[in-house]
């Protein structure tokens, strides 16, 4: 769990997030939304992905990366809990 705050903690990774809850995005479009240079951002990517936050598939060339929903939605009840609020299935499921 450390690994996904440490991944949250940066503006650029969270802005990378919330693109990717539209749907998937190859890195490419991912990159040219940020004005930060490639290898910077194939170092955000790789945080991402291992933190588990997003996943990265092959297509062809490119790279297309997707939200990990199941491991954003840990990290959420967790800091839910730490907050002193919990969270039952029936507000996980809205």
């Amino acid at each position: 769990m450390t690994d996904v705050f440490t991944a949250l903690a940066h503006p650029v990774r969270r802005a990378v997030l919330r693109r990717l809850r539209a749907g998937p995005m190859s890195a490419g479009d991912l990159a040219g939304a940020f004005p930060v240079s490639k290898p910077t951002m194939s170092r955000h990517f790789a945080t991402l992905k291992d933190a588990g936050l997003i996943q990265a598939e092959r297509a062809g060339t490119s790279i297309r990366y997707r939200l990990n929903v199941t491991v954003a939605d840990e990290a959420l009840v967790a800091v839910m809990e730490l907050l002193g609020r919990s969270v039952t299935k029936e507000e996980d499921s809205r």
